[in-house]
Order: C-alpha cells, then sequence, then structure tokens
C-alpha cells in the first residue's frame, strides 16, 4: 500500500508542475505580446491645411529662429480628415487658426497672438478636445488666445485654393500653385511641420490675397508664402518647429 501511494504521488506532482509550467509559458507570451503592442495613443488626428503668412515664398521659420521679420502673420484652414480624442469622433471638425508668431517663438517659445474659430459644425465635445491638440502641436505660450465661433468654408479647383472665414469678412485666402519646371507643382519634403510626427510634404502655393480682420488684429498681404499640407498627429510627439530646436 505504501508503495503505491509512493508512486502515485510523484506521478500526481509531474503532472502538476507540467500544468504549472505551461500556465508560467502562456503568461510570459502574455507580458510579450502587451509590450510589443502599447495601447493607441489617448488622441491622434490626420489632418489638411491651406496655410499663407506674411513672409515670402517659402517662409523661413522653419529653418531659422526668426521670422523674416519681426512677426510671422498668418492664417491656417483646417479640416480633420479622421481623428479621434478618447471616444469624441473629430472626423470632419473645421477650424480656423489667426495669428502672429511674433519674434520670440523661436528663442523663447512665445507667441505674440492667436484667435482659433469653429466651425458652426463642430460640436462642444470636438472643441474640447481639439483645444489642448492644437495648443501641444504647436508647443507655443501665446500672449493673447482668444477663442470664437465662425463659418469656414475650403475650396480647391486645379491650380488655385481658396478659404473664408465669416463669408471672408474676418479671414480669407485665395492661393495659387507655384508650377515648378516641369508645371506639376512644387513639393518640399523631409521638413518638419511643428509637432506633428509627419507630413505629406509642403505643396508650395503663392497668395493672390491673404488678409483678417479678426478680434482687434488687422493684416492684409499678396505675393507671399503659401502651402498645402496633409499632417499627422498623436499624443506623446514633441511640439515646435525644425528651426526653433536648434
Amino acid at each position: 500500500m505504501e508503495i503505491a501511494m509512493q508512486k502515485e504521488i510523484p506521478a500526481k506532482w509531474e503532472a502538476n508542475m507540467k500544468k504549472l509550467i505551461q500556465i508560467s509559458l502562456l503568461v510570459v507570451c502574455a507580458l510579450v505580446l502587451m509590450a510589443s503592442e502599447p495601447g493607441s495613443p489617448a488622441w491622434q488626428m490626420k489632418a489638411d491645411y491651406v496655410e499663407a503668412c506674411s513672409c515670402h515664398l517659402f517662409c523661413p521659420c522653419y529653418f531659422n529662429k526668426h521670422a523674416e521679420h519681426p512677426h510671422c502673420e498668418f492664417n491656417m484652414a483646417v479640416k480633420v480628415r479622421d481623428g479621434h480624442s478618447g471616444k469624441t469622433n473629430l472626423t470632419g471638425a473645421k477650424y480656423w487658426l489667426t495669428g502672429d508668431l511674433g519674434d520670440e517663438w523661436g528663442t523663447k517659445k512665445k507667441g505674440s497672438w492667436v484667435v482659433v474659430s469653429f466651425d458652426p459644425s463642430t460640436t462642444k465635445e470636438q472643441r474640447d478636445a481639439l483645444a489642448p491638440m492644437i495648443l501641444k502641436t504647436y508647443g507655443l505660450e501665446w500672449g493673447e488666445l482668444k477663442v470664437q465661433e465662425a463659418p469656414i468654408e475650403i475650396s480647391r479647383s486645379g491650380d488655385m485654393a481658396e478659404a473664408t472665414l465669416g463669408g471672408g469678412q474676418m479671414a480669407s485666402m485665395k492661393l495659387k500653385r507655384e508650377p515648378g519646371a516641369d508645371g506639376q507643382g512644387v513639393v518640399l519634403r523631409n521638413v518638419k511641420y511643428f509637432g506633428a510626427r509627419s507630413n505629406n510634404g509642403f505643396e508650395l502655393y503663392r497668395s493672390l490675397e491673404h488678409r483678417a480682420d479678426v478680434q482687434g488684429h488687422k493684416f492684409s498681404y499678396s505675393d507671399r508664402n503659401a502651402f498645402l499640407i496633409s499632417i499627422e498627429t498623436q499624443e506623446g510627439e514633441a511640439a515646435g518647429m525644425s528651426g526653433g530646436d536648434r
């Protein structure tokens, strides 16, 4: 009887050890998969920009710590192609930035002023989600920051791109594509766009009209820097421009 029990105990012990080893291997595999597949970012988006500024083509802010003048006054009309923040779907949201980088954006990361305009179709949830995302992408401390609502229209046809804010009364851009040597346009690649993770290249345009009259700020330019660009940005990316990081 004792001999039979002695044989039975090692047999059970061996079976239990095999099960324990199998479970341990499964746990290790699970941990490896969790380490190799981190959770998705809390927020991310792909967005299409129509942009113009007061510098001559091409804006030196992307390669230096100062603009062409002691200011860089800009308009940016933006439509989110795809994106989310938490459970908030950002696809289709439209916003417009009008402002001035000033002369300390590259040395002290301070911008002069900016007005953020949301299209009426952009919901409160989308606006609340986009506000910190916008600030993070540009990574500047603004001397003056205001938020408002106004209709945004963006169109592109052939070599022309146009955008209006408030029906054109608050701001407008009318841009013509640079033809390039082959007439097919000019695209500047391998240049960082602020804190975006990636972009499809700066499709160069020249402003025929670039103006704003919003929240006490007014400017008007023509024959200046402009471009179209699509960017991808997400949580965790470093903010700032190429020139400002040196």
